[in-house]
């Protein structure tokens, strides 16, 4: 048994320092508009409609995303009162052989509307297979725990009264099934969104 372990050690670490090593694709949206009603202040950190806002992965994207907000002077830290709110989003997507295209097409709602609809959630290639945080992929006869895995963290800042967008964006790592779970993923992808925050609308660039 010793023998195996120390086997394997190797191919375990390689793949966490690959997971560690991988680019986080990132894309924002807002318009001047948009940003002049956002503004400094303070902006309360919710989980998106659908999503367990009491598991543990859902608390540890939402506290990686208050910190950044706090970082950039959008204080979300007892702010229920706020005027501005921030829906949050972690969604996966098995990689299943092939070729799976990141950041596909993706409608925006930013400037558009002010209803609460809309957002990132266009179709991107490949077969969707993944869940919400809080549900996590099968162990067992469900599937492998083997392969890799896009984690995608998704937030739009909206006004609380029109629910109008006034910022949206996302980040997308690929890492393996394991290393999806580990809270640094978490705080990877929540960093590389608020990097450079605002950022320039509509451009999608790789933070390391």
């Amino acid at each position: 048994m010793r023998i195996r372990q120390l086997l394997f050690a190797p191919v375990l670490l390689s793949a966490a320092a690959a997971s560690a090593a991988a680019p986080v694709e990132v894309t924002r949206f807002h318009t001047p508009q948009t940003l002049a009603q956002l503004g400094p202040g303070a902006v309360e950190v919710v989980a998106a409609p659908g999503l367990d806002a009491q598991s543990l992965e859902t608390r540890a994207m939402l506290d990686a995303v208050a910190r950044e907000l706090s970082a950039q002077g959008l204080s979300a830290q007892g702010v229920a009162s706020a005027a501005r709110i921030a829906e949050v989003r972690l969604t996966r997507d098995a990689v299943e052989g092939g070729d799976y295209g990141r950041g596909g097409g993706s409608s925006v709602s930013v400037g558009v509307s002010g209803g609460s609809g809309g957002g990132w959630y266009g179709r991107r290639g490949g077969t969707h297979v993944g869940v919400g945080v809080g549900i996590g992929f099968p162990v067992g006869g469900g599937g492998s725990r083997g392969g890799e895995v896009d984690s995608e963290l998704s937030v739009t800042i909206r006004d609380k009264a029109s629910g109008a967008p006034l910022w949206e964006g996302r980040s997308n790592l690929r890492t393996s099934r394991r290393a999806a779970d580990d809270p640094e993923t978490a705080e990877k992808l929540a960093h590389a969104l608020f990097s450079g925050f605002p950022g320039q609308s509509g451009a999608t660039i790789e933070v390391e």
